[in-house]
């Protein structure tokens, strides 16, 4: 991340760390990180340098990740799942969306749209007549940021630690966490 000098005392601020703790980990004196954030002193290239890395792993080291934010109740169904029982699932758990799962891993999505999509047509027995493409599956340190433009194209995002399905995120659970 791209930073300015005169932003070293408000990006320390919201990073909730005191001029001291910014120091000792830049390995700086604190006097220069006053004198900086004054505006009274143009530091060198080497001590700003060690400054934002600090800022920056800081920053990083606070973001919120998939495993902060997402539901670890897993609901799905299996490829086989009749549709009124698919219905009956999603309305129990109050859900509008669900993966398909077939032998621990997701092979397809089924929503309120694709339900009412086929609710006209005749073939329809199961789940796997009408299912949409399986959605993104991230690991549980994937970024907020990242899991935020995945849901701008997909419905859920599905949340995976070595090949085990362990949840599921949504919409609304990014805002819950804003």
């Amino acid at each position: 991340m791209q930073y300015e000098i005169s932003e070293i005392k408000s990006i320390r601020k919201q990073l909730g760390i005191t001029q001291a703790e910014l120091a000792k980990q830049a390995g700086v004196s604190q006097s220069l990180i006053t004198k900086i954030e004054a505006g009274l002193l143009d530091p060198s290239y080497s001590n700003v340098k060690k400054i934002f890395e600090v800022l920056n792993n800081l920053s990083k080291s606070k973001e919120l990740k998939a495993k902060d934010i997402m539901n670890k109740k897993l609901i799905f169904i299996s490829p086989d799942t009749k549709i009124k029982e698919i219905i009956k699932e999603m309305r129990k758990h109050g859900i509008s969306q669900m993966p398909v799962i077939k032998e621990h891993n997701c092979v397809g999505l089924i929503s309120e749209t694709i339900l009412l999509d086929a609710f006209s047509r005749k073939d329809v027995k199961k789940a796997s007549d009408i299912m949409a493409d399986s959605p993104p599956v991230i690991a549980k340190d994937t970024s907020i940021d990242i899991v935020s433009n995945l849901l701008k194209f997909y419905p859920i995002v599905l949340v995976a630690e070595k090949g085990k399905l362990e949840g599921v995120i949504t919409k609304a659970d990014i805002l819950k966490a804003i």
